[in-house]
């Protein structure tokens, strides 16, 4: 599934001292990422809270009853913020460990959003990790869901280098045949249960699918 940096939006909620180096690491992080307002919340954003921000006030109450992703961060005793966090991180921490777990936690939600599409006579499933062809069905790794997503978004081919970067998060200009590995497995696996040579069509421009819209 593809996440790219722009769908994330972070507000965080503690001290001034974790806001400020939140804010001031958010090119490392590569994410938006501003401090906690009313004016600036809604149900995409992500929280950060540290454990000791302000709790006595209406803003700590506003984001324990909302479905947003909420990140806790403390150090030293783990708390009871009295709040269900979908993760919890002790500091200090790496960049690149906050990072990955943000990702994971938002293909996680897009997921659960968006379950199952219609792709010509298949259905995929993501959730379970399978693509349905009546009964007969096969399981697909995350990467597969994820290459698979990437190009239905798509009307146009999509390059190796795109997918490269949205499914691998590789650099640009990164040379590996990881792309032409798994696309080679994951037709050979369609076609293997389902005798479909052409699920995935391939030009000079790139990857694409046949679409069916459900009706």
């Amino acid at each position: 599934m593809h996440i790219s940096n722009e769908d994330i939006s972070v507000l965080v909620f503690g001290n001034n001292e974790f806001s400020s180096t939140l804010i001031e690491l958010k090119d490392e992080l590569n994410f938006s990422i501003e401090n906690f307002t009313k004016e600036r919340f809604n149900n995409q954003s992500i929280i950060f809270y540290f454990q000791e921000g302000k709790k006595n006030n209406s803003d700590f109450e506003l984001i324990k009853v909302s479905n947003n992703i909420k990140i806790l961060f403390y150090q030293n005793e783990l708390k009871d913020n009295k709040i269900n966090f979908d993760l919890k991180i002790l500091l200090p921490s790496k960049i690149s460990f906050i990072r990955s777990n943000i990702f994971n936690l938002m293909v996680k939600k897009k997921f659960l959003l968006n379950s199952a599409i219609q792709i010509k006579n298949y259905i995929l499933d993501k959730n379970e990790k399978k693509l349905f062809n009546g009964e007969i069905f096969i399981t697909l790794t995350e990467k597969e869901i994820f290459i698979l997503d990437l190009l239905l978004e798509k009307k146009a081919s999509v390059s190796k280098e795109e997918l490269l970067s949205s499914v691998w998060n590789y650099a640009k200009g990164v040379d590996t045949h990881t792309v032409e590995t798994h696309i080679y497995r994951l037709r050979k696996k369609i076609n293997d249960k389902f005798n479909d040579k052409n699920f995935i069509k391939n030009n000079e421009h790139g990857y694409s699918l046949w679409k069916k819209e459900i009706k």
